[in-house]
C-alpha cells in the first residue's frame, strides 16, 4: 500500500518540495514578463494577468480544496491539486498565445490548496509539540521559494527560453506528486459536512469583480460605465459572501474565527503585505528592464534584474530563520513591527531612489527583512492565539488572505504603472514612482495594524483556549 514506507521526516521533506515547487510558480514568472509580452504579442496590461490570473484561481481554491481535504482526505486532495498544477504548467508551456497562458496559470492556481492541506497534513501526523515549528518552517520555504523563483528566472530563460519556466516545475511536480503518493499517509480523520458552493462563487465573483476594474480601469475610464459598475458589483457580491459564510456551518474562511483580536489583525497585514510583496515581485524586476532610452531603468536582462533581487532573498531567508531564535528577547509582535517598518522603509526608498541599481538592491534587501520577519511572526501569532486544533485552518487562512492581498495589489499596481504610456509603448517614470508610493503607504497602514496586534501573552491569559463554532470544518485543517 502506498504510504506504509512513510516517516515523519519523508512526510516533512515531500510536504516542503510540493510548497517549494508551487511558491516559485508565484514569482517564477515576474521577472519574464516583459519577454513573454514580446513573444506572445500583447500588452503589458493582458500580460499582468498571467500573473493576476494565478491569484485568483489561488484565492479561491485554496479554501475550497481545503476544504475538500477535510472531506475525503488531505493526501488524496494533495494529489488533486498537485495534478492541476503539473497540467497548468503543461498548457502553460505549450500555449500559443497569451489567452492560452493564462488559462494554464488559472489550473495552476488550483494548486494554492497546497499549503493549507500541507499545515493539514502535519497536524495530523507530527506531534502536538512540534506542530508549531513545522508550521513555521513550512512558512518559511513557501517565502523563500517565492524569492528563489525571482533568481531562478534569468539563467532559465539564457539557456533555455521562457517556457522552461514551465516545463521545470511540471518535471518536479510529478516527481512531488509520485512522493506523496508513496511516502505521505493518508488523513487519519474526516470532517463531515458539504462544501459551500454558494460561498465559493461569491468569492470568485467578487475576487473578479473587483479585480477586473482595478486593471482595467486606465483602458476603460476611472469614471466609466464599466469600471463603476462592477466595483459596485463587487461590493454587493463581498457583503453577500460575508453574510453567507457567517451563516454557513461549512464555512470556506470561517469568520467567526476571523473575530479573534490576533486572528482578524494577523490577517489584515497579511492582506497588505500580500498586496506589497506581489506587486514588488512582479514590478521591481519589470523596473529594472526598463531600455534606458525611456529616460530611466537599467536596461537590465532577466538574469541581471533575478541578481538584484538576490539581497531580497537573501536577507529573507536571514530574517526567516532568525525569527524563532530572537524571539525570547525579541516576541513575535515586535518582529511583526519591525517588518512593517523595514518593508515600509524599502517601498520609500523604491519610489524615490532608483536611479543606480545599487540603491533598488539595497531597497530590495530592506524590503526581504520585512518580509522574512513578517511572514515567520505571523504564522508563529496565528499558531500562539487558537487551538492546536486549528492551526492547519488558520495558518491556510493567513495564506490564503496574503494571496488575496497579492491579486488585488498587482491589479492595482498594474493599472497605475499603465495608465499613461510614452510613444514608444512603454511607462513613464512617473507610473512606477506614484505605485511605489502607493505600496509606501500600504506598508505604512500595515504598521499601524501589527501595533494593534494583541501579544500572545495576553491572549492567552483572557482566552488559554477558545472554542470555535464549525471550527472543524475550516479549511485545511
Amino acid at each position: 500500500m502506498p504510504g506504509n514506507a512513510s516517516s515523519p521526516r519523508i512526510t516533512l521533506l515531500v510536504l516542503a518540495s510540493a510548497t517549494a515547487a508551487f511558491s516559485m510558480l508565484q514569482s517564477l514568472v515576474s521577472p519574464a514578463l516583459p519577454i513573454i509580452q514580446r513573444d506572445l504579442h500583447t500588452s503589458q496590461g493582458t500580460v499582468t494577468w498571467v500573473l493576476t490570473a494565478w491569484l485568483l484561481a489561488a484565492s479561491v481554491a485554496t479554501p475550497l480544496l481545503g476544504r475538500i481535504g477535510d472531506m475525503i482526505g488531505k493526501k488524496r486532495t494533495l494529489l488533486i491539486a498537485l495534478g492541476a498544477v503539473a497540467a497548468g504548467c503543461l498548457i502553460a508551456a505549450l500555449a500559443p498565445t497569451a489567452g492560452v497562458l493564462i488559462v494554464g496559470r488559472v489550473v495552476q492556481g488550483l494548486g494554492g490548496a497546497i499549503f493549507p492541506l500541507s499545515f493539514g497534513i502535519i497536524r495530523d501526523e507530527f506531534p502536538r509539540e512540534r506542530v508549531p515549528s513545522l508550521v513555521g518552517i513550512v512558512s518559511a520555504v513557501i517565502a523563500a521559494g517565492g524569492g528563489l523563483g525571482i533568481v531562478l528566472a534569468g539563467p532559465v530563460i539564457q539557456a533555455l527560453n521562457w517556457r522552461w519556466l514551465f516545463w521545470i516545475p511540471f518535471l518536479v511536480v510529478v516527481l512531488a506528486a509520485f512522493t506523496a503518493f508513496r511516502f505521505v499517509p493518508e488523513s487519519p480523520s474526516r470532517a463531515p459536512g458539504r462544501i459551500d458552493w454558494l460561498a465559493a462563487v461569491l468569492l470568485s465573483g467578487w475576487l473578479v469583480a473587483l479585480l477586473l476594474p482595478l486593471s482595467k480601469a486606465a483602458a476603460w475610464g476611472r469614471a466609466s460605465v464599466q469600471t463603476i459598475g462592477l466595483l459596485v458589483l463587487a461590493v454587493v457580491l463581498v457583503a453577500g459572501w460575508i453574510t453567507v459564510e457567517l451563516r454557513s456551518r461549512n464555512p470556506l474562511i470561517d469568520m467567526r474565527m476571523m473575530r479573534l483580536p490576533a486572528v482578524w489583525t494577523t490577517n489584515l497585514v497579511a492582506l497588505l503585505f500580500g498586496a506589497g510583496m506581489f506587486a514588488a515581485y512582479a514590478f521591481v524586476p519589470q523596473f529594472m528592464q526598463i531600455p534606458t532610452l525611456a529616460g530611466y531603468g537599467f536596461g537590465a536582462t532577466v538574469t541581471r534584474a533575478g541578481l538584484l533581487m538576490l539581497p531580497m532573498l537573501v536577507a529573507m531567508a536571514v530574517a526567516g530563520s532568525l525569527s524563532g531564535p530572537i524571539a525570547p528577547r525579541f516576541d513575535v509582535k515586535a518582529q511583526l513591527v519591525l517588518g512593517s517598518v523595514f518593508s515600509l522603509i524599502a517601498c520609500v526608498a523604491f519610489a524615490g531612489f532608483h536611479d543606480q541599481a545599487w540603491q533598488v538592491a539595497l531597497a530590495g534587501a530592506s524590503f526581504g527583512l520585512g518580509i522574512g520577519l513578517a511572514y515567520a511572526s505571523m504564522t508563529s501569532l496565528i499558531v500562539q492565539n487558537v487551538p492546536m486544533s486549528q492551526t492547519g485552518a488558520a495558518s491556510g487562512m493567513n495564506a490564503n488572505i496574503r494571496t488575496i492581498g497579492g491579486a488585488i495589489g498587482t491589479a492595482v499596481v498594474s493599472s497605475i504603472v499603465t495608465s499613461h504610456l510614452q510613444a514608444n509603448g512603454l511607462p513613464f517614470e512617473s507610473g512606477y514612482t506614484h505605485a511605489f508610493a502607493l505600496l509606501a503607504v500600504i506598508s505604512a497602514v500595515a504598521v499601524v495594524l501589527a501595533l494593534l496586534v494583541p501579544t500572545a501573552r495576553r491572549r492567552a491569559a483572557a482566552h488559554p483556549e477558545p472554542v470555535l463554532a464549525g471550527a472543524s470544518a475550516a479549511p485545511g485543517e
